[in-house]
């Protein structure tokens, strides 16, 4: 069996490598690569796809599997051996009923469309990017029906991102959530908005780079096995453990985008980082799903890098960074970056009214893929559909249906719920890491993060996907994923703030 075992890895090892080349390109063609270059780069991704899809699904590795299964089983379910087996089957079973072919398509559509989004975006141009984005939702069905037998299209989408999640569960849970979170929306927009003029002055990027480096480099992202650069979408990709890099974009009449969104992609990092190292070159080498990496994003972001503690310890340093902060107090500072509003852009909301804006998103996918929405009916369905859920309407296209890059550098389905997902699953991660150790939010006023970050790493990072998203969270937390905790955090936050 250990011979067998052997070359599953090393086999794995080869698809591994394959991949992550390809990640590589798709990472330079996000922040350095010269716009002419992407034809040639969609050909070059279209062609390491292709030949990672048909490496998983040669016959031999479905032989070693078989080979394996007995020995996977005489081992308990937790086991290295055994974990790896169980996934690397359920990645084989999925991968052999798609074509290599398909697969070389859609990385070479993808790469085209993502660079046709980095120029209409800003040109506020939906026609530009209109006949990508048709032929995306006609791929992601073509997708979708290589898995036949779903209740919805959008099944095998979502699944693949967050397995066993269907569109029917993720309804339920958004409907749910949303019956809770439309009245603390409305309890706190019905108030005077907070004063975030503070973080809207004049703030030099390379000041703003350099603060947020210190900061996440405080937090736990180690540059020995990462770095960072600018980008037009922030985003993380891991080309190794050791070697995880992430993105982030500068306003600089905007303090909070940029620190933000370092905080958050450094919560993706950390996780990447801690996985386990011997899990290196196998399927077992990443985050378990959608929504708990985006838990981890959105525990740094948040529940950390927004609370009053952390900036008790941290205020002082960006008051040094940039001195005209030096007559803003501590409070008017922690109101501003907490400040609920009713907004535009989904990667800027507050913590409160940021799902609404993935339920809308996630609705259109929804809709597009059932062909009850057309993509050239897509800019007025979501300025009429905006304007319903926030009471705004995006002056453009821009800053409306072409925000997001994920449509058009991905798929359509599957792409949305992860965030949400990862609000509630971070807010009942942290709520067990703070009964395991209560004196955490005492110590993030010391600028000590140590504590946290290793819980995290020994209860989540460490494990990569041995363990899918429902039996972590269950690992983790005694419990199946609930709302209650992301609410009760929630109303204990913003009632201090707002009284509600």
């Amino acid at each position: 069996m250990e011979q067998k075992l052997q070359e599953l890895k090393q086999r794995l090892q080869e698809i591994y490598d394959l991949d992550h080349i390809g990640m590589l390109l798709g990472w330079d063609q996000s922040t350095y690569m010269p716009p002419g270059g992407a034809a040639a780069r969609g050909r070059q991704m279209a062609m390491l796809a292709q030949m990672s899809q048909e490496k998983i699904i040669d016959p031999a590795v479905g032989k070693l599997l078989d080979d394996l299964q007995k020995y996977a089983e005489s081992l308990p379910y937790d086991s290295d051996d055994a974990s790896l087996i169980r996934v690397t089957r359920r990645d084989y079973e999925r991968a052999t009923k798609v074509p290599p072919e398909f697969v070389a398509r859609l990385s070479a559509h993808q790469a085209a469309s993502y660079q046709a989004w980095t120029q209409a975006r800003p040109a506020d141009d939906f026609a530009k990017v209109r006949p990508h984005l048709e032929k995306t939702l006609e791929l992601s069905r073509e997708f979708a029906n290589y898995f036949p037998g779903y209740a919805h299209i959008a099944d095998p989408l979502i699944d693949m991102a967050d397995y066993g999640m269907k569109a029917a569960s993720v309804r339920a849970l958004f409907a749910q959530l949303r019956e809770n979170l439309v009245p603390i929306v409305q309890a706190i927009t019905s108030q005077p908005a907070a004063d975030d003029a503070c973080l809207k002055q004049t703030f030099p990027e390379e000041g703003q780079i350099a603060f947020s480096c210190q900061v996440v480099k405080r937090l736990g992202f180690d540059y020995e096995r990462g770095r960072d650069d600018k980008t037009h979408h922030p985003f993380t990709t891991s080309f190794s453990v050791n070697d995880v890099r992430i993105t982030t974009r500068v306003q600089e009449n905007d303090l909070g985008d940029c620190l933000f969104s370092m905080i958050h992609e450094a919560g993706h990092a950390m996780y990447e980082q801690g996985v386990n190292p011997a899990y290196e070159g196998t399927p077992l080498a990443s985050g378990t799903s959608a929504g708990v990496h985006e838990s981890q994003s959105r525990t740094w972001e948040n529940l950390v890098g927004r609370s009053r503690g952390f900036w008790e310890y941290f205020y002082p340093d960006l008051q040094k960074t940039f001195p005209h902060l030096k007559n803003v107090s501590l409070e008017t500072f922690y109101r501003a970056i907490n400040k609920v509003q009713r907004s535009l852009i989904r990667t800027d909301a507050d913590e409160v009214t940021y799902n609404l804006h993935v339920m809308l998103r996630f609705d259109f996918e929804l809709q597009m893929l059932e062909g009850t929405l057309a993509v050239k009916d897509l800019p007025a369905a979501w300025h009429e559909r905006f304007e319903a859920d926030f009471g705004l309407r995006a002056p453009d296209d821009k800053d409306g249906c072409l925000q997001d890059v994920h449509w058009f550098g991905g798929i359509v389905g599957g792409m949305f719920q992860g965030y949400t997902l990862g609000n509630l699953l971070g807010a009942q991660f942290y709520a067990a890491a703070l009964e395991a150790h209560p004196e955490i939010p005492a110590e993030m006023k010391q600028g000590k993060f140590d504590r946290l970050h290793t819980w995290l790493k020994e209860n989540i990072y460490t494990h990569g996907r041995k363990y899918t998203a429902p039996e972590l969270v269950k690992r983790v937390t005694g419990s199946e994923i609930a709302i209650q905790p992301y609410i009760a955090y929630l109303r204990a936050k913003y009632d201090e703030l707002y009284k509600i």
